[in-house]
C-alpha cells in the first residue's frame, strides 16, 4: 500500500532549517477551534526558536528568563514561589526545580519571608539582574525575527499581524 501524501508544506529558515506548518484545520473543529490550533503552532515555534537563542547566549531557557523578568519587575526583586508559579505558567514542582537550576547557577536565591516563616520566596542575585539585561536585547531581537518568520508562513500570517495590531 502507498504511504499517504502529506498535506503539510516545509517552511525553510536560515535558523532551524526545514520545518513544517501546521495543516490544515480538519473541517470538525471549529473556528475557534482551528485559531487555537494555529496559535498553539504559532507559540511553539517562537518559544523553540527563543529558547534556542537564550540556551545559547546565556544557557538558560525561556522559562528561566521569564523567571528572572518576573523577579526583576518585582518590588525588592523577589516572589513568593506562589507566585512565580503563575508568572512563568508552570506548575509548582516544575518551578520548584527551575529555582534549583537558577540558585546553582547563582541567578537567584531563596529568602525566607520575615513575616511568616512558612513563605519562601525567591529572589534575583545582581549576577541574575546582569544576565537578565545583557539578555533582554537578544529575547527581544530573537522574539521579533521569530514573529517575522512566522509572518512569511501563510497559516500563521493573520495571528502575526493580529498580535502587530495588539502592540499599538
Amino acid at each position: 500500500m502507498p504511504a499517504a501524501k502529506s498535506t503539510r508544506r516545509p517552511v525553510i529558515t536560515a535558523e532551524q532549517g526545514p520545518r513544517t506548518t501546521p495543516p490544515a484545520a480538519p473541517a470538525e473543529l471549529s473556528a475557534t477551534g482551528a485559531l487555537w490550533t494555529r496559535l498553539v503552532a504559532l507559540h511553539s515555534r517562537v518559544d523553540a526558536l527563543v529558547e534556542r537563542a537564550l540556551h545559547r547566549g546565556f544557557g538558560i531557557g525561556l522559562s528561566e528568563f521569564l523567571a528572572l523578568s518576573a523577579c526583576a519587575g518585582a518590588p525588592d526583586g523577589e516572589m513568593r514561589m506562589q507566585d512565580l508559579t503563575d508568572a512563568v505558567n508552570l506548575n509548582q514542582s516544575s518551578v520548584s526545580r527551575m529555582v534549583t537550576r537558577l540558585e546553582r547557577t547563582g541567578l537567584t536565591e531563596r529568602r525566607n519571608c520575615e513575616h511568616d516563616r512558612r513563605g519562601v520566596y525567591t529572589g534575583i542575585t545582581e549576577h541574575g539582574m546582569d544576565v537578565f539585561r545583557r539578555a533582554v536585547p537578544v529575547y527581544e531581537s530573537v522574539l521579533a525575527e521569530a514573529l517575522d518568520l512566522s509572518a512569511a508562513d501563510p497559516e500563521l500570517a493573520g495571528l502575526v499581524e493580529h498580535l502587530g495590531a495588539l502592540r499599538t
